[in-house]
């Protein structure tokens, strides 16, 4: 059923790309196509609402006739690129998140000149200027994924503590009494003061057994790339230059927070797990969290989907406000999914219609809530307003004692931008040997973190001039 439906799709994209290159049949509306593929949205399920979506809007757009090209995930990427080299690239791709859209790096529409009747004002400002870079407006916001602390209130409760600030800008309150600022010094304590060796000793008092730890407090489950750990610290940039003289340029802050991470893991008061903890059974396979002996992670609100373990185990957690960085300034991370437009298409304004249509209340509507008797294609936290509260109601069903959805709101105004996704030249090279200085860290004692981190930097000059 699956290979039949990729069939009848690719046959229509072959007409669909004969009538375009005609100009749509001589005076008729315009054909414009929406390629998907190079993210989610592939599943039959997916396609009908998709195609469901598509008939919607040729009803009522005279002007428009909105095409859907539905490609294979694993193909996707390589059909696309041979599309735009042989100039007949779609006018609208997605959804598509980050890493996606580096790959293709200087081919999006620039949207500013058509947004004159585009309503910016229901979103939050921080998310337009998310997809702002130096080749202009990019994207606009469509599925956004905030973070935050996630928290177990238990756990806090048998050592004493206070709960992280559900509030940004809020005071902590440390054992002694003390009103802290809620930075890194003082969630630092707090996660030592959470990490408890088997006989009961947390990681700042003597006697504490490195050896023997049996709950940490804290570990970023899948949020342990080197480039997440600097991101929430300060603000991410790892290049400078132009083409053929590009210098790595690793924020100083970002050394001083893998500093920070690896002490986390090897120094003489640990609170967090090595590779080989955290990839055990004992600890969740990697979904460290998810095993009820992790305090706090940081991760990004996706992570939902992936705690039926841990609710079905009568745990409980709660979200906290992400700490201030070194600067004072609150550095957390939004992943985002949304629509790109093709700056080759022949048809800018329209495919900007379309991509309006697509993020706006009609697609949110069919793609993300659901309509009718379809359900939503695409789970994620819309960035329009109005459907914000349904989506918390429906994932809140599943865990009903979470009463900080508010911290999660939040956590909106504060994207990385750029993103620490963002395109640095030859992206999945560069990302993956980011990734192995990530993978010593975890699982190498004794290292000398700056010479490791001096290497990383040639390393990805290198790369980058490739």
């Amino acid at each position: 059923m699956k290979k039949t439906l990729y069939v009848l799709m690719a046959l229509v994209v072959a007409s669909a790309m004969v009538l375009t290159s005609c100009g749509g049949g001589g005076g008729g509306p315009v054909q414009i196509r929406w390629f998907v593929g190079l993210g989610t949205g592939t599943d039959p399920a997916q396609v009908e609402v998709e195609q469901a979506l598509v008939d919607e809007f040729n009803a009522t757009h005279d002007n428009i006739e909105l095409i859907l090209e539905v490609v294979p995930y694993d193909s996707a990427r390589d059909t696309l690129a041979t599309q735009i080299a042989a100039g007949e690239g779609p006018d609208v791709i997605g959804p598509v998140g980050w890493a996606g859209s580096n790959a293709f790096f200087g081919q999006w529409l620039e949207l500013s000149p058509y947004m004159d009747d585009f309503d910016t004002s229901e979103y939050d400002p921080a998310l337009i200027d998310m997809y702002i870079s130096d080749e202009g407006q990019l994207g606009l916001p469509f599925l956004v994924f905030p973070a935050a602390i996630f928290y177990i209130p238990a756990m806090f409760d048998e050592a004493g503590l206070n709960y992280p600030p559900a509030e940004y800008g809020e005071a902590y309150v440390m054992p002694d009494g003390a009103s802290v600022t809620w930075d890194y010094d003082a969630f630092t304590e707090v996660a030592r003061l959470l990490t408890i060796d088997a006989n009961g000793l947390n990681a700042t008092q003597e006697g504490f057994d490195r050896n023997a730890i049996v709950q940490y407090g804290f570990h970023p489950t899948w949020s342990g790339h080197p480039s997440y750990i600097g991101a929430f610290h300060a603000t991410p940039s790892y290049y400078t230059g132009s083409a053929g003289s590009y210098e790595t340029a690793i924020p100083d802050a970002w050394k001083d927070a893998w500093e920070w991470y690896y002490d986390g893991i090897w120094g003489n008061q640990p609170f967090m797990p090595n590779g080989a903890v955290a990839g055990s059974p004992e600890f969740g396979s990697g979904n460290t969290f998810n095993s009820g002996k992790i305090a706090m992670t940081i991760t990004n609100l996706w992570y939902t989907c992936c705690l039926g373990d841990f609710a079905s185990a009568g745990n409980e957690f709660q979200f906290g406000a992400i700490p201030v960085g070194a600067d004072g300034q609150v550095h957390s991370r939004v992943d985002a999914d949304t629509f790109r437009a093709w700056k080759g298409s022949a048809h800018p304004a329209e495919a900007f219609e379309v991509l309006a249509f697509l993020i706006g209340p009609v697609g949110t509507e069919y793609l993300v809530v659901g309509h009718g008797d379809l359900a939503a294609a695409y789970g994620g936290f819309p960035s329009l307003p109005d459907y914000q509260q349904p989506y918390l109601d429906s994932t809140g069903a599943n865990y009903p004692f979470v009463t900080t959805w508010d911290t999660i709101l939040a956590g909106l105004a504060y994207p990385d931008v750029p993103s620490a996704e963002g395109y640095m030249p030859n992206w999945n090279e560069g990302w993956a040997r980011i990734q192995t200085f990530g993978d010593l860290m975890n699982n190498t004692e004794g290292l000398n973190l700056a010479t490791e981190i001096a290497t990383l930097e040639a390393d990805l000059t290198v790369i980058f001039n490739k």
